[in-house]
């Protein structure tokens, strides 16, 4: 990794490296349908044996700092974690850009879950992963294609939502969602107002049998765990941070 700002550092230092630790990361390059795609891979190579992974899907500027200092995060607590690249190689946009490549991809579902998907293939077939054991989580455009993706029946032992948007769907299309899903969404977010939750969660009751949960933290905007942002609201991210985590201690086993 290059260099860091000193917010992204100091999110880094929340999760400590273990003393026994060998955290390592490399660029992976990749490809979906012809078109090159550039991920990052960190885990510890000081453990043994396959080992559970999580699949981390970036937000509207695509893979970058962030999404790479999260994969570390994860690192360090003993997960193989790989930041997939939807968009494509080179393609991080910045602004009004970003904006338009994201909704690019909401007018295009398929291909939203396809790039997902073919991320998620790249974490599976990594020898070092145990492929019973991924999970799938999303910041903002990410959470909501880490939804998007579980909706494909996608084998994962869960999917994890931080402020992404709620996207429904009419007929509802969650009859294929094979693993639990937590949704982390903020309080004061106008991208996902009430009104959206409670149309995401009325999809989801349409299942008896998902299990699902929505956690909702207050005052949190849009963007809520992203230091260095007028949106960043610490206490909602070490709070969503620690629900994913738990989440995970209990899919993974």
């Amino acid at each position: 990794m290059t260099s860091l700002d000193a917010s992204l550092t100091a999110l880094l230092d929340t999760v400590p490296a273990p003393a026994d630790a060998d955290i390592r990361a490399e660029r992976v390059p990749y490809d979906h349908d012809g078109t090159a795609l550039d991920g990052f891979l960190a885990w510890d190579a000081g453990a043994d044996g396959p080992r559970p992974a999580v699949l981390i899907v970036h937000d509207w500027n695509g893979e970058g700092e962030y999404v790479r200092v999260r994969a570390q995060m994860l690192a360090r607590l003993g997960y193989v974690a790989f930041a997939a690249d939807v968009y494509g190689a080179g393609v991080r946009p910045e602004g009004d850009d970003a904006a338009t490549t994201a909704q690019s991809f909401y007018r295009d579902l398929p291909l939203m879950r396809a790039r997902v998907a073919a991320g998620y293939d790249v974490l599976r077939d990594d020898a070092r992963v145990d492929p019973t054991r991924i999970a799938v989580i999303g910041y903002c455009f990410g959470g909501s294609a880490a939804l998007e993706f579980a909706r494909t029946g996608a084998q994962v032992r869960g999917t994890v939502s931080f402020h992404g948007a709620l996207i429904t769907h009419a007929p509802a299309d969650v009859a294929r969602v094979a693993s639990p899903l937590l949704v982390l969404t903020g309080g004061s977010d106008p991208v996902v107002p009430d009104s959206a939750v409670i149309a995401f969660q009325d999809e989801l009751r349409t299942r008896d049998d998902l299990d699902w949960q929505v956690v909702t933290y207050s005052g949190a905007p849009h963007a809520f765990t992203r230091p260095g942002s007028p949106a960043y609201r610490p206490v909602a991210d070490a709070r969503s941070w620690a629900a994913m985590r738990a989440f995970l201690d209990e899919v993974m086993a």
